[in-house]
C-alpha cells in the first residue's frame, strides 16, 4: 500500500485489517509521526523514489494498491514524480519480483479530461505509464470522482458551508457531477482483491446516483437533511480565475504548492464529472450503499 497515511489510504488501510487482510504500508521520514500500531500492519518507511525502499515494501506481497498522489502544484513537473514516475518504480520493481503481485491505481476521475490541467495531465499519463509497461503485471485503474467522508479535508469547508445554508457554486454550476463516500470506495478496493479479474480494466465507481448530481439537487438534499434554507452562491467563473492567477503568482513566488489554479478552475467548471461504474459492478460484484444524504450525515454529525 502507497498513500497509507492520506485520508483514502488510511480508510483502505483499516478496512482491509477488518477483513483480515495482512498490509505492508509505505510511509515516508516526513509523515512517519502519522504511523500506529495493530495487529496485521506493518510500515515501511522510505521514499517512493527509492528502489530499495519499494523491494522492501512489494517483498513478498499478492497485490500492491498504489493510492499515492500529488494534488497541488505550480506546474506540470510538481506533478511528475508522484503521479507519474512513481507509476514506473513501482511497475519497474513489481514485474522483477519471483511472484509478481496484482497491482491496483487509483486514479482520478479527472484523468478522462487531461487537457484541463497538469493535474489531470499527470493523472492520464500515469495511467498510460501502466499500460504501455505492465507487461505480464495483472493490473486494474480506478477512477473515483470526489470522494469525501469523516477525515477529509479538501470538500469539508464546502460542505460545511452547505450545512450552514450557503453553497458556494463554481462557475454557475451547470454542469454535473459524480461522488462517492469514502466507505464505498474502500469496500471497491476490497472488492477488487476478493473477486476482480484485473486484467488491463480501468474503471470508474460512483455512490449509485445515475446520472449523477446537479448543484441544485445537492441543495434539495441539504434542505431536506438540514430542514433550513439553502442560498445558492455562484462564483463567476472569471473572478475564480483571476483568483487561481493570483494563487498561482503567489505560489511560484514564496515557494508553496497551490490548490486553486487556472488549471483547477477548468476542472472545477467543466460540465461533465457524470461517472458509469457498471462496468466495475459486473467485473467484482461491488455495488455501493451509500448516498449522498446518508453520506452527508456521516460526514457532518
Amino acid at each position: 500500500m502507497t498513500g497509507g497515511t492520506g485520508f483514502i489510504g488510511r480508510a483502505i488501510i483499516r478496512r482491509l485489517l477488518q477483513a483480515g487482510v495482512q498490509v505492508k504500508a509505505l510511509v515516508r521520514p516526513a509523515s512517519v509521526s502519522s504511523c500506529y500500531e495493530v495487529s496485521g500492519l506493518s510500515w515501511v518507511c522510505g521514499e517512493l523514489s527509492d528502489e530499495t525502499t519499494l523491494r522492501q515494501l512489494l517483498d513478498g506481497v499478492s497485490a500492491v494498491v498504489h493510492c499515492a498522489g500529488s494534488v497541488r502544484g505550480t506546474s506540470l513537473k510538481d506533478f511528475v514524480p508522484a503521479n507519474i514516475a512513481s507509476v514506473a518504480q513501482i511497475v519497474q520493481v513489481a514485474g522483477s519480483q519471483v511472484v509478481i503481485p496484482r497491482l491496483l491505481l487509483i486514479s482520478s476521475l479527472a484523468a478522462r479530461s487531461p487537457d484541463l490541467s497538469d493535474y489531470a495531465a499527470s493523472k492520464r499519463q500515469g495511467e498510460e505509464v501502466l499500460r504501455s509497461t505492465a507487461g505480464a503485471i495483472n493490473w486494474t485503474i480506478l477512477r473515483p470522482p470526489a470522494v469525501y467522508g469523516p477525515g477529509d479535508r479538501e470538500l469539508l469547508p464546502l460542505l460545511q458551508w452547505i450545512r450552514r445554508g450557503l453553497a458556494f457554486v463554481p462557475g454557475g454550476g451547470a454542469g454535473r457531477f459524480s461522488m462517492i463516500y469514502i466507505n464505498d470506495l474502500v469496500e471497491a478496493v476490497l472488492s477488487w482483491l476478493q473477486y476482480g479479474s484485473g486484467v488491463a480494466g480501468c474503471y470508474e465507481v460512483h455512490d449509485g446516483k445515475v446520472g449523477g448530481y446537479s448543484w441544485d439537487d445537492v441543495c434539495s438534499i441539504a434542505v431536506e437533511l438540514y430542514q433550513r434554507p439553502v442560498r445558492r452562491i455562484n462564483i463567476a467563473r472569471g473572478l475564480l480565475s483571476s483568483a487561481a492567477a493570483l494563487n498561482l503568482a503567489l505560489a511560484r513566488l514564496v515557494g508553496y504548492q497551490p490548490m486553486l489554479t487556472p488549471g483547477k478552475v477548468r476542472e472545477l467548471c467543466h460540465d461533465n464529472w457524470v461517472c458509469d461504474d457498471r462496468a466495475f459492478g459486473c467485473a467484482t460484484g461491488w455495488h455501493p450503499q451509500i448516498g449522498l444524504r446518508e453520506g452527508l450525515l456521516r460526514t457532518l454529525s
